[in-house]
This record gives C-alpha cells, sequence and structure tokens, in this order.
C-alpha cells in the first residue's frame, strides 16, 4: 500500500547564513508504503463535549472545539468507513474522569491484554504545590471562572457519535494497554487521529511519546486533527503546523486525508 506522505528535511544547516536554519530542505512530499497487516487507526480523545451553550466556559478555555466539531462531522465518517472496509484495524484512545469506556468489550480486552497496571501513585502535594497550581489555573489556564463548567463537561464525557467504536475495535485508557493491543494484532505503525495534535495525541497516556517509547511508529492525517492555539498562533493555526514538524521530525509521517482514503481504497478488502 504506496501513498505519498510528508516528511521535513531538517538538514543542512548552512552556517555560511546569518540563520544556519534557514539552509534546512523543509517539507518534502515522499512516496511512503504501509503495511496493512502492521498498520492501525488511532482514535484519540474523539469526545462528545455537549453543546457550546451549556458548557461556555469550557468554550472560553479551549477555543479549538468549534474546528474538532467540524473534523468530526466532515471527515471522520469518510475516514473511519474507510478504514473499516480495509486491512487496518481501529483502536480508540480515551481519557478524562469519566468512565465512559469500561463496559465496552473492546477495553475489556485491552485490560486483559496488558494484565496488572503498574502506575505508580502520585507524589504527594506539599502547600506551595497547592498554591503553585491553583495561580495557574486562575492566571494561566482554564481561568477560575471557567473551572465548574470544564467539570460539569468532563462529567458527562463520552465518545463522539462518529467516533464511537463498533465491535470489539480495541479500546486503550493508556499507552501500556495500547502497546498490548500493538502486540496482540502485530502493530508497529499507529496513525493518529483526533484531539489535539500538540497536546493530548503527543503526551497523554496512549499518546505519541509513549508509543515511540515502545517502538511505535507515529504518524497523523492533517485534516484529522487539530491543535492547541494560542493568541498569537490561532488566526493561521500556527501551533498546528509546528506539532505537524514535529511529528514528522521525531514520531512518523504526515498524511493527507485524500491520499490515505485513495490508498485504502486500493487495499483489499477486510476479510
Amino acid at each position: 500500500m504506496r501513498l505519498p506522505a510528508r516528511l521535513y528535511r531538517q538538514f543542512d544547516a548552512d552556517p555560511t547564513l546569518p540563520v544556519p536554519g534557514e539552509g534546512y530542505g523543509g517539507w518534502q512530499t515522499v512516496e511512503a508504503e504501509l503495511a496493512p497487516a502492521h498498520t492501525a487507526l488511532v482514535v484519540m480523545h474523539a469526545w462528545d463535549c455537549g453543546q457550546a451553550h451549556e458548557f461556555p466556559g469550557w468554550r472560553r478555555a479551549v477555543e479549538y472545539h468549534a474546528r474538532a466539531e467540524r473534523i468530526l462531522a466532515d471527515v471522520f465518517p469518510p475516514l473511519l468507513s474507510a478504514v473499516r472496509r480495509s486491512p487496518l484495524p481501529v483502536f480508540h484512545v480515551v481519557g478524562g474522569s469519566q468512565d465512559y469506556y469500561s463496559h465496552l468489550p473492546g477495553h475489556q480486552r485491552a485490560v486483559q491484554l496488558a494484565g496488572p497496571s503498574t502506575h505508580l501513585a502520585p507524589l504527594a502535594p506539599d502547600p506551595v504545590y497547592a498554591s503553585l497550581q491553583k495561580l495557574r489555573a486562575a492566571q494561566g489556564s482554564p481561568g477560575a471562572h471557567n473551572a465548574a463548567d470544564i467539570a460539569a463537561g468532563f462529567a458527562q464525557l463520552d465518545f463522539a457519535a462518529t467516533a464511537r467504536p463498533i465491535g470489539a475495535e480495541g479500546i486503550a485508557a493508556d499507552g501500556t494497554q495500547l502497546a498490548a493491543l500493538c502486540r496482540a494484532h502485530d502493530i508497529n505503525h499507529l496513525i493518529y487521529v483526533g484531539f489535539a495534535l500538540n497536546w493530548c495525541l503527543l503526551m497523554s497516556p496512549g499518546g505519541m511519546v509513549d508509543m515511540r517509547r515502545s517502538g511505535v511508529l507515529c504518524s497523523t492525517i492533517t485534516e484529522a486533527t487539530t491543535a492547541v492555539e494560542n493568541r498569537e498562533t490561532a488566526r493561521a493555526e500556527r501551533e498546528k503546523e509546528q506539532a505537524l514538524w514535529r511529528v514528522a521530525l521525531e514520531f512518523g509521517l504526515v498524511f493527507s486525508l485524500p491520499d490515505f482514503l485513495h490508498a485504502l481504497s486500493a487495499a483489499a478488502p477486510r476479510s
């Protein structure tokens, strides 16, 4: 299964230039090969976050909600339909404090495959630690006046309708469970979609950092994700561009949705 992919040519810096890094080759399109028997799509944190009027404080603190909703409505249906017709399995990575997944067979299988949890208990906070966290929450993110809405939104968290697992698709709550699913399916290449590329998909349990340590190649599809932006980057979505560069440089490859769907259409259908 061959298709175009984007990589970033991080060479050669030119020491004769005032800014040596401006000698790098930059983004390049290459032909890549995927092994369908060893590749899976990972849908991560594709949540139903309620309506904007229900939790306005959540929207004030997390500006990408509207972009995520468009992706869930426009990109996920054709993408997941195509993957489910193909040889590639679909895995899901869940998160948040609300248990909306443990009753599903895909998660029960992941827990069984992974075995007992080995997570260490968090270190005990001291009063200064607590005060610093309170300062960060009030003045940095999400803002004290938004906290109640965010907590209420997370309390009713669920899969988005277009991202809900089907049948026994694997459901992992952390990197250990996702790695266990990968071993069971002989997967060494995960293609991540969901929210958000520079935050959860990168750093949360079951994200790219976790899976890179397990020896898994981690790629993404440009149109099937978005990023956490700030005031200075939101208009041009520059943090998403930076995150795509990070994926290409450290974790895997960057695919476009049309190229990925075209390649899937040429693959042998799922038996």
